[in-house]
């Protein structure tokens, strides 16, 4: 069982609220969320906000405090083999009150469809917010482009 090592950022003034499935091995090396170079949630959530894309782990951190959005997992505990989404089993939820309770949330998207389904299944039947699934930044979703990435994000988040 693998704890999810990275604490979710947000603030009283964030609105939007952006949950991935569980941090990739990478992710959990670097220590915060998205941290695989070749995963392309920081270019285009910086696209997006019409921002220069953050670097630094401060760096993204203030870029999401600035932008108004708070960013975490579905799950807080889990089996896990590497990064691969499929492989998750044994699922903990992550508890969002730490958030919604702290934050005026308008609006919550989830990174994916694995994150999608989980939550769906662990999380909207206790809090009834449902959750807008956008397309997955992940290196394995190719059949996406960057540009039609952008362009969905966009859509659905600035909408």
């Amino acid at each position: 069982m693998i704890q999810h090592p990275i604490a979710p950022v947000y603030d009283e003034t964030s609105r939007i609220l952006v949950l991935g499935s569980f941090p990739s091995v990478k992710s959990r090396e670097t220590g915060f969320f998205y941290g695989h170079p070749q995963n392309r949630f920081w270019k285009v959530m910086a696209e997006v906000s019409d921002c220069s894309v953050p670097v630094t782990v401060e760096e993204k951190k203030a870029f999401l405090i600035k932008n108004h959005i708070a960013v975490w997992d579905v799950i807080s505990s889990c089996d896990i083999t590497g990064s691969s989404d499929s492989s998750i089993r044994n699922v903990v939820p992550n508890d969002l009150t730490v958030i919604l309770e702290h934050a005026p949330i308008e609006k919550i998207f989830v990174n994916g469809k694995k994150a999608e389904a989980l939550y769906q299944k662990f999380i909207q039947p206790d809090i009834n917010r449902k959750a807008v699934c956008l397309p997955s930044t992940s290196p394995a979703n190719a059949a996406w482009s960057l540009e039609r990435l952008v362009e969905e994000w966009r859509k659905q988040i600035w909408n």
